[in-house]
Parts: structure tokens; C-alpha cells; sequence
């Protein structure tokens, strides 16, 4: 779907995100109840906080710095 709406990898996780808390008609593939500024806000603030790790903030970067990979090799 990314792809096709030309949304980054990122932004396609955030509209999943809202489109599943939000409801989503599996038939139409549209919200059951439209999504507006206020209703995103509304989803966002009941997410926030619910994020627990006993981890530094130090500590949580170390380690996403640490899962990264240098990529696909490729050939030109």
C-alpha cells in the first residue's frame, strides 16, 4: 500500500496505526467513523506514555545503534 500511495516506510506504520485504532471497515478498507485532526490528536494522546522500558535513554539508542545493518550489498 505504501508503494502505491507513495508513502515512506514510516508513514505507512503511522496510517496503520490510526486506520486500526481508528476502526477500519474491513469491506471498504475505509473508517468506520472519519478520521479528522482532531480524532489523529485524540488516538496519539491515548498512545503516549504507554511505552514502558526499564532502559536509558542512553541505553535504547546504544542498542538501536548496535541493530543497525549497513545495508544490502549491491552491484552497479
Amino acid at each position: 500500500m505504501s508503494q502505491k500511495e507513495k508513502r515512506s516506510l514510516n508513514n505507512e506504520i503511522l496510517c496503520v496505526i490510526e486506520r486500526g485504532l481508528a476502526g477500519i471497515d474491513d469491506v471498504t478498507g475505509k473508517h468506520k467513523v472519519p478520521l479528522n485532526k482532531e480524532g489523529q490528536i485524540a488516538i496519539w494522546k491515548e498512545l503516549s506514555g504507554k511505552w514502558e522500558d526499564k532502559r536509558s535513554t542512553k541505553k535504547i539508542i546504544q542498542d538501536i545503534y548496535e541493530a543497525r545493518t549497513l545495508g544490502r550489498d549491491i552491484e552497479i
